[in-house]
């Protein structure tokens, strides 16, 4: 909404009170709200001799944390446009502890924002010189996945994402020989790197953020599906005009598409959704690293949304903890991106599922639909060849961003034509999640953090 605002109105104030609600003391917005637990509470407001006012995510977004410590974002913007003054840089939002987003989160709708999440030394992004997360043999062990150097055969894996690496395929080749895994390089086929209309070597701008979130994607999708094409398709930047026409070059050469981006939703989301519509073809969202509410295009009905998970990883050993039975005792992580859509309608397949009703979405998109590892604290080990935060080598990387391609290459490996129906079937042996919350509650059968669960087994 736009006004021409009365002196009142260009100094706005922001005022937090005891229940938790952050609101614009002006009348006409009190009735905008949102919860933030007390640690991040904070609102972003005020531009001196403003003209004009733009207010864009002013909407209520669910109950406070029930982990006031958990961090979450709050999806809270104004943008202010002035005659004679620029607008003021909010000031970023707190990391989460021991961790840093890849990609700041903020930024205008229709802007993708990676899902990555690196660890820090406590003060910065911290790579080191040999891997200090999970493995392959891990990750593998801890879902019992297939370790097959052929699973995955005759399959094609898309990863899409903005931006170029100049380092993808080298990268890729470091992680393959640290961990046994078969080559996969453009001299062979088996790796393919083009931009968004198809053209072979990438896009042409650099991004050091999301190179980083291209080594993740293309070396765990690789992880878990071996043996499977790996086409990397780069947008030639984060705007969804491009990422889309992105998706719309690989749907058409490739069965398994991983989108590890989003944004907050936005009204005319819809109108998008065709564009994850392609027969024979499996698309999979990372659902976000910052809890509630949903993001798009996780919330899109076309797509599978990907959240996260816990894995108990002992950080000084580097080995997974298992308890005396053998089992794991696998969480729900506090970033998992979650919550009922504003917009979509949930599938058929979905609403009809009997742990739909009690997350109380009354007919709308429920997101996430399943999930695996994605705390960065749990996180996988990832080579960056192309210095990030003034490093390379190798990183721990969480986020939903490490979940949705290797759900995206665990589906390759099953051959099948992974949807709501799939998902929602008798296919897939789901580990229940039914501790943990990203500002709701993990729940037996489904919820919003986990959805239905981590996908165990080797097969299907």
């Amino acid at each position: 909404m736009k006004f021409q605002p009365t002196p009142a109105d260009t100094a706005p104030t922001c005022r937090i009170c005891e229940s938790g609600r952050a609101f614009l003391e002006q009348p006409r917005f009190a009735e905008h709200s949102m919860a933030a637990p007390s640690a991040v509470r904070r609102c972003v407001l005020g531009v001196a001799n403003a003209t004009v006012l733009r207010a864009e995510t002013l909407a209520t977004h669910g109950p406070p944390l029930r982990d006031p410590a958990a961090f979450v974002s709050l999806e809270f913007r104004l943008d202010f446009s002035t005659a004679n003054a620029t607008p003021q840089t909010p000031p970023p939002l707190p990391p989460l502890p021991s961790a840093a987003r890849v990609c700041p989160p903020g930024g205008p709708p229709a802007i993708g924002r990676c899902h990555s999440v690196v660890t820090t030394d406590g003060v910065r992004p911290f790579a080191a010189a040999s891997p200090y997360g999970m493995s392959p043999d891990q990750i593998k062990a801890a879902y019992s996945f297939s370790k097959n150097s052929s699973a995955g055969f005759g399959r094609s894996i898309a990863i899409v994402d903005a931006y170029h690496s100049p380092t993808a395929e080298s990268d890729l080749n470091v992680f393959s020989q640290q961990y046994g895994l078969p080559s996969c390089t453009i001299a062979t086929g088996c790796f393919v790197q083009v931009d968004q209309r198809g053209n072979v070597g990438g896009a042409s701008t650099v991004d050091e953020g999301w190179a980083l979130e291209i080594a993740l994607d293309v070396q765990w999708a690789h992880a878990i599906a071996p043996a499977a094409r790996i086409l990397l398709v780069e947008a030639d930047n984060n705007n969804y005009s491009n990422l889309l026409a992105a998706v719309d070059y690989v749907k058409t050469h490739a069965q398994y598409v991983s989108m590890s981006w989003g944004a907050g939703e936005f009204a005319t989301e819809t109108f998008y959704d065709s564009r994850f519509a392609q027969a024979g073809v499996s698309f999979f969202a990372s659902s976000g690293d910052s809890g509630l509410p949903a993001t798009y295009p996780s919330a899109s009905a076309n797509v599978i949304s990907v959240g996260g998970t816990h894995l108990p990883f002992d950080t000084t050993t580097l080995t997974l903890v298992f308890n005396p039975d053998g089992t794991l005792t696998e969480t729900g992580w506090s970033g998992s991106g979650g919550g009922c859509s504003r917009y979509e309608k949930a599938t058929a397949a979905q609403t009809s599922f009997s742990g739909y009703a009690q997350v109380k979405c009354r007919g709308k998109r429920a997101t996430p639909d399943v999930s695996l590892e994605a705390d960065p604290v749990s996180g996988v080990s990832v080579y960056d060849g192309t210095p990030y935060a003034g490093q390379t080598g190798w990183w721990r990387v969480g986020g939903t961003s490490a979940s949705a391609p290797m759900w995206a290459a665990r589906s390759a490996v099953a051959g099948a034509v992974v949807n709501a129906s799939y998902v929602y079937g008798g296919s897939i042996t789901y580990r229940d999640i039914t501790s943990g919350n990203n500002g709701a509650s993990t729940l037996p059968g489904y919820d919003l953090v986990t959805g239905r669960g981590s996908w165990v087994g080797a097969t299907p």
